[in-house]
């Protein structure tokens, strides 16, 4: 159904006026809108990248190896990188609805401003030249009016002078003729007056206001198609990144399908098996037959002594240092140890791979030059043959190491004869071989007798390290950053502190290292980095 506002409206100015300006604010409202929503789904994708950077594994060694070796936590670091490719597509769509939508509409509204500006004050100059076509009419209508009074009352006084006296009635007579021809005068310009009024009336509504009113209506319809573009551009927008947010959620689910609680459990078996066997019965030691008993009473506290050590095993002194580990692993348990020296053949095969591929492209690049001589001296490439065939053989002799001691744990693992006396305690524990032990206690003889009778020192509070730190020397405790330890002796001024772990392990750290809460039952209790 077709309107047209200039023949339906043609006395609503100033509602239309009204109406027009509610629109254009309506439009900055929305404009307003769209700016805030860009916004939030900007400040929405800023907090979703730093969550997900918040909740990223570290770039630690140790910390990449947990992460590559159990199903649920490579589908977490796969959630994580889909949030931060989600969180790309909301900041694509912020950028969209600023550059799209907000730009153009505050652009728009400002020529809509102008637009309308104009259309109006076209609208209130031939509202004006109505208005004054209107006033000249009454103008000369009241005019006439009173002109015509004036000549009949003139008429009157002429005829009742002429009755009575002829001479004063010839010149009322003709003031009576003056006021009828004004009168007249009057009415041609009344008549000509209504005539230009109706003609400017009839061409105001029938001509001027319907075009302006339809140029405002026109107007008025387009600012809506626009609201209308900018409602579809803001759904287009949004609808041009869902497949990409819906394939990170598929992925986010793919992930969590591949999370796989059996193989998990069995990964924790690799990497934590010993492969020792559990430990056998005891036997029986009786103290009550007479020969027993005969054994002096040094002898059996010397027994005792000896016994706790194995058992309790507390000071780092006697232990092999970490930084220091033999080359054929042989202070890992049997599995582990199987594994580490697997791992080391694999990458050996790899380097020699390699070797032999460069040493490949070496007789090539020899035998070209060799052909065609202008391209270059043979002899030039002998040095580096030389060092590949060095590393070759290096590498070589490296593998065959490798793989005997690869072999001798293989026939060790395979043995089903009776256990060595190393291996698994009581408690189950991982416990080195005598010969290891006995190795380490000449090393430190002088240790053994001055800690191995003492009982452990009680705790005086807690510590957590704040670097990692590779205990080198005797008596050195190396620890990991963030780990906790007890506090068994304050810095005495030297700069270190002696702490202990799981009441197994005992030595000195750096006191710079560590950040320590000491117990207020503790003498001159204070907490100091």
């Amino acid at each position: 159904m077709s309107c047209n506002w200039g023949t339906e409206l043609w006395d609503q100015f100033d509602n239309i006026e009204k109406h027009t300006s509610w629109g254009i604010d309506f439009l900055e409202r929305y404009t307003k809108f769209v700016k805030e929503r860009a916004e939030i789904e900007l400040s929405y994708a800023k907090q979703i990248r730093s969550l997900s950077k918040k909740y990223h594994p570290k770039r630690s060694r140790e910390d990449e190896s947990r992460s590559e070796s159990y199903t649920w936590c490579v589908a977490f670091a796969a959630t994580l990188r889909q949030l931060s490719d989600v969180a790309n597509q909301r900041e694509e769509l912020a950028e969209n609805l600023n550059t799209q939508i907000v730009c153009e509409l505050a652009r728009y509204t400002q020529e809509l401003k102008s637009e309308r500006k104009s259309h109006f004050q076209d609208g209130r100059r031939a509202q004006q030249h109505i208005e004054s076509s209107w006033k000249q009419l009454e103008s000369s209508k009241r005019r006439f009016e009173r002109d015509c009074k004036e000549a009949e009352r003139a008429r009157h006084v002429s005829d009742r002078i002429d009755l009575e006296n002829k001479t004063d009635g010839e010149k009322a007579r003709q003031t009576a003729q003056q006021k009828q021809q004004a009168a007249e005068e009057s009415r041609k310009d009344y008549v000509t007056s209504l005539s230009q009024f109706n003609q400017d009336q009839h061409q105001h509504y029938h001509t001027l206001v319907p075009v302006i009113y339809q140029r405002i209506q026109d107007m008025e319809e387009r600012r809506i198609e626009r609201i209308c573009e900018a409602m579809r551009s803001s759904t287009e927008a949004e609808r041009k990144v869902l497949p990409v947010v819906g394939r990170c959620l598929d992925a986010m689910m793919d992930a969590a399908e591949s999370i796989q609680p059996r193989k998990d459990t069995r990964q924790v078996v690799e990497v934590f098996k010993s492969g020792f066997d559990p430990p056998g019965d005891i036997e029986f030691e009786d103290y009550s037959t007479s020969m027993r008993r005969s054994i002096s009473e040094s002898s059996y506290l010397d027994n005792r002594t000896e016994n706790r050590r194995h058992s309790r095993k507390l000071w780092p002194f006697i232990r092999k240092n970490k930084g220091s580990s033999p080359a054929d692993c042989s202070h890992l348990p049997p599995e582990q140890r199987r594994k580490k020296l697997q791992t080391r053949i694999n990458n050996i095969n790899q380097e020699i791979q390699r070797e032999k591929e460069q040493r490949n492209a070496l007789l090539k690049m020899r035998e070209v030059y060799e052909q065609s001589p202008q391209m270059g001296d043979p002899s030039s490439v002998e040095p580096r043959l030389e060092e590949v065939k060095h590393s070759l053989q290096r590498l070589e002799e490296e593998l065959r190491r490798h793989q005997v001691w690869l072999s001798e744990v293989d026939s060790r693992m395979s043995d089903p004869g009776p256990r060595q006396s190393g291996g698994c305690g009581p408690d189950g524990s991982y416990t080195e071989d005598q010969n290891a032990e006995l190795h380490f206690k000449s090393r430190s003889s002088e240790f053994d007798e001055e800690f191995d009778e003492e009982e452990p020192l009680p705790s005086i509070g807690t510590c957590k390290s704040l670097y990692q730190f590779q205990g080198q020397n005797e008596g050195t405790l190396s620890m990991v950053e963030g780990e906790l330890l007890s506090v068994v002796e304050e810095d005495k001024g030297d700069g270190w502190t002696r702490v202990r772990r799981n009441m197994e392990e005992e030595g000195y750290v750096p006191t710079s290292y560590i950040k320590v809460f000491l117990d207020s039952s503790a003498k001159g209790a204070m907490t100091y980095i």
